[in-house]
């Protein structure tokens, strides 16, 4: 079911045909003027709900292959397999250009099943990251200069990150490549599986505690949903250990309020070196 939530009225779409949705991509969810890649994946995270027999994204890899800007823009779904346990479907973002072609901006391969039906027995060696409490963490009304270009995203985020991870924020990066946070949307809607499709994209790129600058698009994202969050705000850990060629990797990490590990990404990203 679809809130009246801000997340929820602008990753809504609208069926136009089987397969086929429009949206009109927000500019409230661009950041250094490009919209926000984890956004996107949840835009196409709803279709591929009402496309497939299960309700909630277990993997989502996505393909980033043009730059997505706000405005009119269609998503084509298909439905790959359908099973008892997992259906898996793929779709594609498209915009136009100014000739009125159609331009590919995204393209997913999904598999969603039903949380809920899972069994309770968990056995893992993964703890929790040590983010100081809430009150002693920092978000960007805090900073002492905004982030060069758009940052629209961050009115619409409960963002507050841990001073550790916030050197290049007072020119004094740790190079260490990491980057920790509370994360929450600023209206106080809960998480769900859908927003933690945004929560693993949504912090400042690790690329900036290595001592990097500017815009770090993705190439490839993705996400295994593991849990349905508990009420309450998340802690978010990513980390990067290995930039090369003008490349990184980022993986993250998503806890929820009762200490559970509820969704991990891996993704590969571009930086400009120089």
């Amino acid at each position: 079911m679809i809130g009246d939530s801000e997340f929820d009225r602008d990753t809504a779409v609208t069926r136009r045909e089987p397969g086929v949705y429009d949206i009109d991509l927000c500019a409230g969810w661009t950041i250094i003027n490009a919209v926000n890649g984890g956004y996107l994946l949840a835009v196409l995270g709803r279709a591929l709900a009402d496309t497939l027999p299960h309700p909630d994204p277990f993997t989502v890899s996505a393909h980033y292959l043009t730059a997505s800007q706000p405005g009119p823009a269609v998503v084509r779904t298909e439905t790959v397999r359908t099973g008892r346990t997992l259906s898996t479907g793929q779709a594609s973002l498209l915009q136009y250009d100014e000739e009125g072609n159609e331009v590919e901006r995204i393209r997913v391969l999904a598999s969603y099943g039903d949380l809920s039906a899972l069994p309770d027995d968990v056995r893992t060696t993964a703890v929790p990251p040590a983010v100081p409490p809430i009150e002693q963490c920092f978000g960007p009304d805090d900073s002492p200069a905004p982030v060069p270009g758009s940052s629209a995203i961050t009115d619409r985020l409960m963002l507050k990150l841990d001073p550790a991870t916030l050197g290049w924020a007072l020119g004094a990066p740790s190079g260490k490549g990491e980057m920790r946070a509370w994360f929450g949307l600023a209206d106080g809607r809960d998480a769900d599986p859908l927003s933690l499709l945004l929560a693993v994209d949504a912090l400042p790129p690790t690329a900036f505690e290595i001592g990097l600058k500017g815009w770090v698009p993705t190439v490839e994202l993705t996400v295994h949903v593991r849990h349905r969050p508990a009420p309450g705000p998340l802690r978010v850990s990513i980390t990067t250990r290995n930039l090369a060629g003008g490349f990184l990797e980022e993986d993250a990490e998503v806890w929820d309020s009762e200490d559970r590990l509820v969704a991990q990404s891996r993704q590969l990203a571009r930086v400009r070196l120089g």
